[in-house]
């Protein structure tokens, strides 16, 4: 009998430089539009302050999500009929997204906070320039700390004047993943409530300190828009301040003393 950690290694091992082929990525991207198309379908959509969606889907316009609150965003975007770019992670699993994304009508710009943010930065100041077309991206992404927003955005709308726009979603019927962004999947025949913030701008001469307090008052509401989104369907509350990183350490380290657990008994 194999050992289960051998085979995972072997598993591994097989399918990662599968998974990093762009016609797999494709069909994977396809498979993944059927059921979000269909829970969309399925459920009924309520949508608060649409007038500013409209208002901007065709401008530019800086939409910002947390990274667990995207995926039942791309239909309403799709069928908006919103013209944007969507910052995505150059890693495989971050360029299959942008392919599952760019089947609901968004582009890619390739990059993160972390890594190639100068030409993330001088690409979305291009897409926004062009003055037809915005950027979605979600500021604690690719890896956390969850639900605390980080510097892109900001400078997006303070050196192009766009406004940025806070998006949430949530759902009646929903699937949370343990993971360290506790992404939540819309199940089919559910309700979608949707809010839509009010813009915020960043003055281009903004100080550091007027830049913070922004930022800051920009965290907050996402937050509560959130919180007072799941509260509605009694969903648990999502922490703050979760990474990637710390949240698959803990995960091994909480596997291996359950393993001695039961080596003692």
């Amino acid at each position: 009998m194999i050992h289960n950690k051998t085979f995972r290694k072997w598993w591994k091992k097989f399918w990662q430089p599968i998974l990093g082929l762009g016609i797999f990525q494709w069909v994977v991207a396809i498979f993944m539009a059927i059921p979000i198309w269909f829970t969309y379908f399925t459920s009924k959509k309520v949508i608060s302050n649409i007038d500013v969606f409209y208002k901007y889907r065709k401008k530019p316009a800086i939409f910002v999500f947390w990274h667990g609150r995207s995926l039942m965003l791309s239909p309403i975007i799709c069928l908006g009929g919103m013209r944007a770019y969507a910052v995505a992670s150059r890693h495989k699993d971050g360029r299959m997204m942008a392919k599952l994304q760019h089947l609901f009508g968004l582009r890619a710009i390739y990059g993160s906070s972390s890594k190639g943010g100068v030409s993330v930065l001088r690409e979305g100041l291009r897409v926004l320039q062009q003055g037809d077309h915005g950027i979605c991206m979600s500021p604690d992404g690719p890896g956390g700390p969850s639900l605390r927003v980080q510097d892109g955005a900001l400078y997006f709308a303070k050196m192009s004047g766009a406004p940025i726009i806070p998006v949430c979603y949530t759902a009646s019927k929903a699937w949370i993943q343990d993971r360290w962004d506790r992404y939540l999947l819309a199940l089919p025949f559910s309700k979608i409530v949707c809010n839509v913030g009010n813009p915020v701008f960043v003055p281009k001469k903004a100080t550091h300190e007027e830049f913070e307090c922004i930022r800051q008052s920009l965290e907050d509401f996402m937050v509560k828009q959130m919180r007072e989104l799941d509260a509605e369907f009694g969903l648990p509350v999502i922490e703050q301040d979760l990474t990637a990183s710390e949240f698959k350490r803990k995960k091994r380290e909480a596997a291996a003393a359950k393993k001695q657990q039961k080596k003692r008994k």
